[in-house]
């Protein structure tokens, strides 16, 4: 990880392993791929160096029980200062 005017980027393979862990770590999860998407925003207006797009997919009993609402909110709160400093977007789909 390198710091540069505040902002701590880190590459692709840390930040899933960071998010991999945090998620394991407090939620009972019985499968989980997490995809780098930043490719598909390349270009786009706006995307930013060290930010980006995930998309994970849950298979999770646990979360299978709560309403959709409820386990999102659950997933952004275990994510949240990796939502807040390194990742732009994130596509959640559970089963």
């Amino acid at each position: 990880m390198l710091y540069s005017n505040k902002l701590l980027f880190m590459n692709i393979n840390e930040l899933i392993k960071i998010v991999k862990n945090k998620l394991e770590a407090k939620i009972v999860i019985q499968d989980l791929k997490i995809e780098d998407k930043s490719f598909l925003h390349k270009n786009h207006k706006g995307n930013q160096e060290g930010m980006f797009h995930l998309k994970l997919i849950i298979k999770s009993e646990e979360l299978k029980k709560l309403n959709k609402i409820v386990s999102t909110k659950k997933i952004y709160n275990i994510l949240d200062h990796e939502l807040k400093e390194h990742i732009h977007s994130i596509q959640i789909l559970l089963s």
